[in-house]
């Protein structure tokens, strides 16, 4: 089912609703757990998941084999799907500013042709949500998970400006 939305108004870009939704793994970290019996091997998969126009979701599963805890990450990303507003030039509307735990992060939209210039799992949430020209920088914590909550974070808070008229009085 294809739904046309007329958003001009908005300046945004949603030709359709439903898209495929692709994956795209961050890492993969080998874990393990000293026990008495000895050290028991897990994998923890980072997993971003989007459709290009305008949805992204995160996920982290956990798994003694590499497959399962990718196939658990990716559920919970599209379990955890939100909706972020895209410009017609595949930018964001306005400045971002995102704290999680030590990570900050600042997402400024840029000119068309500029391209995403950002790092680390920021990087990668902006590409799946189909945002092509935005500038981000990473302070703070390196941690990818913190960074990449943070990011998501910043996307829920995107919020759409809407001209506002103003109306003049004049006094008689």
């Amino acid at each position: 089912m294809v739904m046309n939305f007329n958003l001009q108004e908005n300046n945004l870009r949603r030709d359709s609703l439903n898209f495929p939704m692709k994956d795209r793994l961050i890492k993969i970290n080998r874990v393990s757990k000293v026990t008495k019996g000895g050290r028991i091997l897990k994998f923890q998969a980072i997993v971003v998941v989007g459709d290009n126009h305008g949805t992204v979701g995160f996920g982290i599963g956990k798994s003694k084999e590499i497959p399962i805890a990718i196939e658990k990450a990716k559920r919970k990303g599209e379990r955890n799907a939100i909706s972020v507003p895209v410009t017609k030039s595949f930018s964001i509307p306005h400045r971002l500013d995102s704290y999680f735990k030590a990570s900050k992060i600042i997402i400024k939209p840029s000119i068309k042709g500029s391209g995403v210039i950002a790092g680390g799992s920021i990087r990668a949430i902006l590409e799946i949500v189909g945002i092509q020209n935005v500038i981000a920088k990473q302070l703070g914590s390196n941690n990818l998970i913190n960074n990449a909550y943070a990011t998501i974070h910043a996307l829920k808070n995107l919020k759409i400006k809407r001209k506002q008229r103003k109306i003049k009085t004049h006094k008689i």
